[in-house]
Formats: C-alpha cells, sequence, structure tokens
C-alpha cells in the first residue's frame, strides 16, 4: 500500500494544528492583555477555519460561551487574516482617523486602512473634507501624508481629531494667499496634497510639533502665533 499520500494528509493536519496552537497562545495572550471579567471567561476555539465560502482575505474569527464585550469584538475582528496566494497569516492593520475642519466645519471620522489595503471609499471622503474650501476644487491627499497623520495620533496618544486649517490649496489660492503672506511657498506641497497644517484641541502646537519631530518624517513647520503646526512628506526638514 502507498503510504506516501497518507503521510501528506497527517502532515497536513499536523500544520493546521500546529497554527491553530500559535493562533490561540495569541489571541489569549491579547485577552489577557486587555483585562475584564468578560473578556477572561471567553474560551477561544476555532479560530482556523479551512476552506469555506469567504474566499479570497476573509477574516479568522472565534467564538466564545458567553456574551464579550466590545474591546474584544474590536480585537476579534483585527485578528488574523490568510494570504491565499503566499500562503502565509498577517496581522490586519486598521488604520482611523479623525478629521474637524476649522472653516467649513466639516467632520469625519474613518478607517481609511485595512486587511493591508487602503480603502478607496474612504480616501475620497477625506479628498473631499481636505478640498480647497476657497474654490471647491478636490485632489487626492497622499497616504504616506495620512499615515504621517495616524503616526503622530500614535506618538501623542490621543484620539481626538485633528482640527483643519488648511488641507489641499489649488494654484489660485495658493498665489492668492502669496499676496498677503510670505510665509506661503511658491510651490507648496499643499498644490500636491502633500501638506496639512493641523491643531488638536486641548493640546499646544508646540507639543504637536515636539512629537512630528521625533517621527523624522517629512517637514515639519511651527507656527506658534496662529496655533498650528504644518506636516508635508517632502524631505525631513523643520522651521
Amino acid at each position: 500500500m502507498n503510504q506516501q499520500p497518507l503521510k501528506n494528509v497527517i502532515d497536513q493536519d499536523n500544520e493546521i494544528a500546529s497554527r491553530r496552537r500559535f493562533l490561540k497562545q495569541i489571541a489569549c495572550g491579547s485577552l489577557l492583555a486587555m483585562g475584564g471579567s468578560g473578556i477572561a471567561a471567553a474560551t477561544v476555539r476555532d479560530i482556523i477555519h479551512p476552506g469555506g465560502k469567504y474566499g479570497h482575505g476573509r477574516t479568522y474569527g472565534m467564538s466564545h460561551t458567553q456574551p464579550i464585550n466590545s474591546d474584544f469584538r474590536a480585537f476579534r475582528s483585527r485578528l488574523f487574516t490568510r494570504d491565499h496566494k503566499a500562503g502565509s497569516f498577517y496581522s490586519t492593520a486598521h488604520k482611523t482617523l479623525s478629521f474637524e475642519h476649522a472653516h467649513t466645519g466639516d467632520k469625519l471620522k474613518l478607517t481609511y486602512f485595512e486587511r493591508g489595503r487602503y480603502v478607496k471609499g474612504a480616501l475620497q471622503e477625506i479628498n473631499y473634507l481636505l478640498r480647497d474650501y476657497h474654490t471647491d476644487d478636490i485632489h487626492p491627499i497622499d497616504t504616506a501624508l495620512l499615515d504621517q497623520l495616524f503616526d503622530l495620533k500614535q506618538t501623542l496618544g490621543i484620539n481626538k481629531p485633528f482640527h483643519i486649517v488648511s488641507g489641499y490649496r489649488s494654484p489660485f489660492t495658493n498665489a492668492q494667499l502669496r499676496k498677503h503672506s510670505h510665509g506661503v511657498a511658491e510651490h507648496s506641497f499643499h498644490m500636491q496634497g502633500r501638506a496639512i497644517d493641523i491643531r488638536v484641541e486641548g493640546l499646544h502646537a508646540k507639543t504637536i510639533k515636539n512629537a512630528a519631530l521625533t517621527m523624522a518624517r517629512g517637514g515639519v513647520g511651527y507656527y506658534p502665533q496662529n496655533d498650528f503646526v504644518h506636516l508635508d512628506t517632502g524631505d525631513i526638514r523643520n522651521w
């Protein structure tokens, strides 16, 4: 009798069991770290579900024996996805930002990046909120700038919205502003969707500036008289 097919089945079962043990250890460790009686009482099982109807890029979930709180649900939704082409697992990163526009009053809070991809609809909403409010011109905002803002939020340890002083500027608006201020660059990154001027309620602009400088990413401008900080995705520099 040919033993090779049987060996392949055993090896495959061992691989699945090994992955299940690995993911259970991660899940249990994360649950303990989050704490809470509902989470502590939850049992984790069937984390890996091979095959099924979900197909490419499905999220691997968990089941539980009793109601659990929203922190655990958020953790569960972020746990793991599988790249079927590569046959590997990776942690899903959810990046969320909140904005309030100082001039239009527009407010927005959304996840713009998840499961290893930028969310097209979310980017379009951000492009609209950060439009040139003088002309209503809309321009794509550099995703590297959004990541810079997300990392700044993490560095500051805040969940507050960024108050927008200036996002995208059309060439017309930039030229008009230059007539009234020497601080507006002729070839401003604002015209490319690669710069943003921000405030955060309850934080001094200097605190924001110092946090941004520790990241060593792009340009950081400090305007204490107007209480805002400029960020862009150009070369590393500050003023």
